[in-house]
């Protein structure tokens, strides 16, 4: 079945969904898509009856030639994303502290001069396409500084990350899985060297936070020990990049599309923080995961069994009519509600604040360097991939 309509807009299915009694099982995804926002809620808050194990399963499989690649590499174990119970807790230690509220507020006078130094860099073109030359590289630069990466190193530790995603999210020829493989490698040599530079010289970052909390001790890192922190370092890379990445586009976007949001906004700056919730909940950063039974159970009258696979929709619980007046339209006055966006449970993003001051930080530059900000181009076409919802591009003027 060809999946890519569902992807380009899934909102039309997944409102069919909410309004079918029990769950609904979706051809594209292979999966019973859990739609409504208390049957995401109940999903999430019983992992040990719905296992995060296969997580992201892939669309694509890597042929023969871009798994001898990978093979090179030092990924390919199991990322705190995949796991469960003991193993989940251990892997999400690293990452809850060296993305704590604190750590997050250090960073914060970075994040204000990386996002004027890249609107500044355009302010005066009078045009910008925003996800290339803002929305990209601003998240890349963040968690490159969180992990503690050289500058020089950010751009190609990215694209590594970036071509993860490719490799099993999109349709590539045999030469792109092999380019894409090559540069994944490099990508985990370059994350491995410094794991091991850090296990002799620790550092105030994330990475030694990974290596301090998955290899304890201050003897040579295993193998398996470095398999398991490039691993764990390359998700976080990929997701802490790709999720801000996702939101900026769509805020930025959705405030323009209906010009009076951005212009209300501008009048009332106390706004900023309900805007980024709206926008957090009219289209989730990562529209969900796939999670396997793993007992039979019933949810929402439909009964499952061990080995069935759900697809867990943030994104339709951020429309569920029964939990928001009016779910379809994007208001930023719309009252504070708590939204599942980000995830719920002992699987919710750790790095939610960062994103979240990411968007605040450039909505507050925006509105006093561009307010007549407007969109150059209504058609906007979105990333084909579940894994973020992210306009491919999109052309501004002022």
């Amino acid at each position: 079945m060809n999946a890519e309509p569902f992807y380009r807009d899934p909102y039309p299915v997944y409102a069919e969904a909410r309004r079918t009694r029990g769950l609904t099982f979706l051809p594209q995804l292979g999966a019973w898509l859990v739609s409504r926002r208390d049957d995401v809620r109940e999903v999430l808050s019983k992992p040990e009856y719905f296992s995060s194990a296969r997580a992201l399963k892939p669309d694509y499989l890597p042929g023969r030639a871009a798994l001898s690649e990978l093979v090179k590499g030092l990924g390919g174990v199991q990322a705190v994303l995949t796991a469960d119970g003991e193993a989940h807790r251990r892997l999400r230690r690293p990452l809850t502290r060296g993305l704590s509220p604190s750590r997050v507020a250090a960073a914060l006078p970075f994040v204000t001069k990386r996002a004027e130094a890249l609107i500044d860099s355009f302010s005066g073109d009078g045009q910008v396409e925003w996800m290339a030359a803002y929305a990209k590289p601003l998240p890349a630069d963040v968690i490159g500084h969180l992990l503690g990466l050289d500058p020089a190193d950010v751009p190609g530790a990215i694209r590594g990350a970036q071509q993860a995603e490719s490799l099993l999210f999109t349709e590539l020829t045999e030469a792109g899985q092999v380019e894409a493989a090559k540069e994944i490698v490099a990508l985990q040599h370059l994350l491995d060297g410094y794991a091991r530079a850090r296990r002799e010289d620790p550092r105030d970052d994330l990475i030694t936070e990974m290596v301090r909390d998955l290899a304890p001790g201050s003897d040579e890192l295993t193998l398996d020990q470095r398999k398991e922190i490039v691993s764990n370092l390359q998700n976080l890379l990929l997701a802490g990049h790709l999720t801000a990445t996702a939101l900026l586009g769509t805020l930025v976007l959705n405030l323009l599309r209906d010009r009076r949001q951005w212009e209300l906004l501008c009048q009332r700056p106390e706004l900023v923080p309900a805007a980024i919730e709206e926008a957090l909940r009219f289209e989730a950063p990562v529209q969900g995961f796939r999670r396997t039974v793993t007992t039979s159970v019933t949810l929402s009258g439909t009964q499952l069994e061990e080995d069935d696979v759900v697809f867990v929709s943030f994104a339709s619980a951020g429309r569920d009519a029964d939990a928001n007046a009016r779910p379809d339209e994007f208001d930023i006055t719309r009252p504070a509600f708590r939204q599942l966006s980000f995830g719920h449970g002992p699987h919710g993003c750790p790095g939610s604040q960062l994103a979240k001051e990411q968007a605040r930080i450039t909505l507050q530059t925006l509105m006093r360097e561009l307010p007549g900000l407007r969109l150059a181009d209504e058609e906007v076409g979105m990333a084909l991939t579940l894994i973020h919802r992210s306009p491919e591009a999109v052309f501004l003027t002022w």
